[in-house]
């Protein structure tokens, strides 16, 4: 149970979805059992138990609640421990009390063990000794029930069960030459030799497993510091300012609406917009952008950022868990809970595993007996064949790649939602972008205008009236555009995606948007086309105005949107990875083409409604490719949910990226090419730890049978196959976005 408490203190309230730490899981067959246990209480309908997190995530069936009390009962039956994620105080302290605990009994284990290794040292010289077969007793009967009964409890629930796990092959591997030891004692006092006992290989086994589990313990929570990392951002308190007066108070005490005070160099309490002062803020462990971002009024701030040179005063906008920090935390805690689909399959086969190994122990002992062995030298062999065989290292593989992976993507600000996008990402070979605010800034501005029938001050100020309220870039840049002139009120507003919009003004009904709206409308556009030709052939988006009870144009508008620098190097880096490339944008032909020019991408689609949009996506997957495409509004969100791999620009709207399975945290392309990278150094990360694990047991087990390791080798064999599964996850920390950033 790795010291952990076995009884259960529930929280109050049910939910229908809970997170629990689980203490005591030594390997992917105990991660299983957990599973298994929690997946039998009523109402439970999904259950995700990850080994390297030592999490599971609970969701119930639908009309149903979870309880606690239940939940926790069920866990600790099964024989390991359960903490909620929501009482992180009390996790803390209980972990580190078992923390010390372990410590205490490694380095119990370490001081009754170093007796036996000082023996075997000495024995090739002229020092050599031995200890009595007492003393020897005495020695390896406290470490094998003393440090040792940590393995003996979790055997002993598993045979309960009718399964088998890592400690039950510990279990029987060190008891049997314990066992063998003890009994010869008794057989041959008091003429028994102490070279002919075994007694240094239980201990030994029993004292490097321990330093192997302790040893992972630590790499395993090493794997788990980009959360941390992120956690740390929450400042505990936060200064806001009432009637004049600045006070501080406890973070949990804040509200929306708050006035937010921040200096020079403090951490941002909460996600604000900027109301007085100037500053530059440092986003790189939120938004992995690596120069502080200047902020002035209107612009928004994120909680958790660092403030530079000036004082800021902001309104709070979002506080507790619907924050930006809190909501890219839950984010990267569920990819890292959840399992990739190759991780069930190594699951099933951990579940095989153990007891195969206990039959080939025994066929072990049989066969050597059958070739004239001696009784105890085919029970060593046998212990040594379940000593060496351990399913950690398959079980840590999987999950430890995941949590650095997704660790390092989130600080470069790449936000991979679950394990399925990981997955496909590696396999991406066409990407597939959209054009606002994507490959261009999003921050369009009107370049000129045409009337015709009202005047061009007129015609800004109806359209400008029918924008109020929306939040989309070309709405900005046309009320921006009308800023001095006093807007009319509107009365009726209409959507139409992808088209524009309709809205009743001073008692004209009009149309707004594209030249397909227009049509629609059987509004004549011909007495503007040579205008609006000039236009298009700069590249520049077309916004059209008709009066649709009169059928009449009433003008057209020009807005351009630059794009953005670091645009055409993703390009090139996609290219030079053999992607397919293509540009998928409402926007008309003319002014696609342009983008498309500028950025080095020969393959569009324009004027393509919402819908027809993700129609495109699947006509590229019926062409073979795997597709990814990145966007970052509502228009974008049926092609992000149709697409292989939805990406969503982190600037962009919420549907977005909820439909996403990756978010950029900032609007930079390059990202796309580093999402892409981290997912693939992931995946071979996985790769490598599958194949060494499973290589491991290949080469180990047959000299276990054959007899040519003996146990206390294969102890330190078995215990070093899961850290160095763990190391080798921890090499992706090294990893580094590509397109120049660090």
């Amino acid at each position: 149970m790795d010291g952990i408490p076995t009884k259960y203190d529930p929280l109050d309230l049910d939910a229908a979805a809970l997170d629990l730490r689980i203490t005591g899981m030594t390997c992917s067959v105990c991660a299983g059992r957990v599973e298994k246990v929690l997946s039998a209480v009523d109402g439970v309908a999904r259950v995700t138990v990850n080994l390297a997190t030592e999490k599971a995530h609970v969701e119930s069936a639908e009309g149903t609640r979870l309880d606690p009390k239940i939940l926790a009962k069920a866990v600790v039956d099964a024989g390991y421990g359960a903490l909620f994620e929501a009482e992180p105080e009390k996790q803390s302290q209980i972990l580190r009390a078992a923390d010390r605990r372990e410590l205490f009994l490694l380095v119990a284990a370490v001081i009754f063990t170093l007796p036996f290794i000082v023996q075997m040292m000495a024995m090739p010289s002229s020092l050599a000794f031995e200890f009595s077969p007492l003393v020897q007793l005495a020695l390896a009967s406290f470490v094998q029930f003393v440090p040792g009964y940590r393995f003996y409890r979790p055997a002993w629930r598993a045979l309960q069960a009718g399964s088998a796990n890592m400690d039950l092959l510990v279990v029987l591997g060190t008891s049997a030459t314990w066992g063998l030891s003890t009994t010869l004692i008794w057989m041959d006092w008091p003429d028994i030799r102490p070279h002919s006992l075994y007694f240094e290989a239980s201990a030994s086994v029993i004292t490097l497993v321990l330093v192997g589990k302790f040893l992972e313990t630590k790499a395993r929570r090493n794997t788990a510091s980009a959360i941390k990392s992120l956690m740390a951002l929450r400042p505990a308190t936060a200064r806001i300012r009432q009637h004049g007066v600045d006070r501080d108070i406890p973070l949990a005490l804040l509200n929306k609406g708050d006035c937010l005070v921040t200096k020079p160099g403090e951490r941002i309490a909460a996600d604000a917009i900027v109301r007085d002062g100037v500053s530059h803020v440092d986003e790189a462990l939120i938004t992995g952008e690596s120069a502080a971002v200047e902020k002035h009024t209107g612009d928004i701030l994120i909680g958790g950022a660092i403030n530079g040179e000036g004082l800021l005063l902001a309104e709070v906008t979002a506080i507790g868990q619907d924050s930006k920090l809190a909501q890219i935390i839950k984010l990267v805690e569920t990819a890292q809970v959840n399992k990739a689909p190759i991780q069930k399959l190594v699951d099933r086969i951990s579940g095989y595993f153990v007891p195969l190994i206990i039959v080939l122990a025994v066929l072990t002992m049989v066969g050597w007996l059958l070739v004239g062995a001696s009784l105890e030298e085919a029970l060593i062999h046998a212990a040594t064949v379940l000593v060496i065989a351990c399913p950690c290292a398959l079980g840590l593989a999987t999950p430890t790649a995941i949590m650095v992976g997704t660790g390092a993507a989130a600080k470069a600000g790449i936000l991979i939602r679950d394990m399925d996008a990981l997955q496909q990402a590696r396999l991406i070979n066409c990407v597939v972008f959209d054009k606002t605010g994507t490959l261009t800034q999003g921050a369009p501005e009107v370049i000129g205008t045409t009337a015709t029938g009202v005047d061009e001050t007129e015609l800004i100020r109806l359209v400008a009236a029918a924008q109020q309220g929306s939040e989309h870039p070309l709405a900005k840049a046309l009320i921006a555009h009308a800023q001095g002139l006093t807007l009319p009120g509107l009365k009726q507003f209409e959507a139409y995606p992808g088209r524009g919009i309709g809205a009743t003004i001073d008692g004209r009904s009009l149309v707004i948007g594209s030249a397909r709206l227009m049509g629609e409308n059987t509004i004549d556009l011909s007495n503007l086309k040579d205008q609006a030709g000039q236009y298009t052939a700069a590249g520049h988006t077309l916004i059209w105005v008709g009066d649709r009870n009169r059928l009449e144009i009433l003008g057209v508008i020009a807005v351009g949107d630059a794009v953005r620098s670091e645009a055409s190097q993703a390009i090139k880096h996609l290219k030079a990875q053999g992607m397919e490339i293509v540009l998928l944008s409402g926007d008309n032909f003319d002014a696609v083409e342009k983008v498309a020019a500028q950025v080095g991408i020969e393959r569009v689609f324009a004027d393509v409604l919402p819908d027809e949009k993700a129609n495109v996506i699947k006509k590229l997957k019926l062409q073979g490719f795997k597709v990814a495409m990145v966007g970052d509004g509502v228009n974008d969100a049926p092609a992000l949910a149709f697409a292989d791999l939805g990406v969503a620009m982190g600037s962009g709207t919420d549907v977005a990226m909820e439909t996403a399975g990756v978010t950029l945290m900032r609007s930079d392309a390059n990202l796309v090419v580093s999402a892409i990278d981290v997912s693939r150094a992931t995946y071979r990360k996985i790769q490598q730890n599958l194949f060494w694990a499973f290589i491991y047991n290949v080469v180990a087990i047959p000299l276990a049978v054959t007899g040519v390791l003996s146990p206390v080798i294969a102890g330190a064999a078995m215990a070093m196959s899961s850290v160095s599964v763990v190391s080798n996850s921890l090499l992706l920390k090294g990893w580094r976005e590509k397109g120049g950033h660090s």
